[in-house]
């Protein structure tokens, strides 16, 4: 693949990408931005290489993937070597926020967005790339670099643990879990 058409797709899927790099860092604005920069930069000095065994989607989102966990990796041994406090969440905010940003806090974000973080990070993930990214079961597999059949257990932990957790608020529009009978009902 040319520079050009490898710019033009990382383009077209920047959006996407960044979504999954905020989901790979814990919703942390700046540390998705690195990521994502890092994973650019990879790609266009030919570092990262696309050989055309998944589609280039799967792939970039691997390649996102890898590199927020080895940025997570360095950081936590620079904070284990500094021996500093984590930070805490206020520090996550950005302060450039605009409007829009006001619409996704609304009340009903936050309490999914809490529920989504009390998840653990692969059934997070797992149901990230499926709901925002929708992409297959088998393409978030090779994502994660892990099999069909512990991607499709993260999946349906992950939904049930959603369910439990957003249950009893009922929250959403007119939107009620109704559990272990029939989850995907609507009334």
């Amino acid at each position: 693949m040319n520079i050009s058409a490898l710019e033009a797709e990382l383009e077209k899927l920047h959006s996407s990408s960044f979504g999954w790099a905020l989901s790979c860092c814990r919703r942390d604005r700046g540390e998705a931005e690195e990521v994502l920069q890092t994973v650019y930069l990879k790609i266009l000095e030919g570092k990262a290489r696309f050989r055309g065994e998944s589609s280039f989607r799967t792939w970039l989102f691997a390649v996102i993937y890898k590199t927020a966990a080895a940025e997570r990796r360095k950081n936590l041994l620079r904070k284990l070597r500094l021996c500093g406090e984590p930070q805490g969440k206020a520090d996550r905010i950005s302060p450039a926020e605009g409007p829009d940003a006001a619409v996704e806090r609304s009340e009903m974000q936050i309490r999914f967005q809490q529920a989504l973080e009390r998840l653990p990070l692969r059934q997070r993930q797992t149901l990230h790339l499926v709901f925002y990214q929708d992409l297959s079961l088998r393409e978030a597999a090779d994502v994660m670099n892990i099999s069909v059949g512990s991607v499709r257990r993260h999946y349906e932990r992950g939904k049930k643990r959603l369910r439990e957790s957003l249950g009893p608020s009922e929250i959403g529009y007119g939107v009620k879990w109704r559990g272990e009978k029939n989850p995907s009902v609507v009334s």
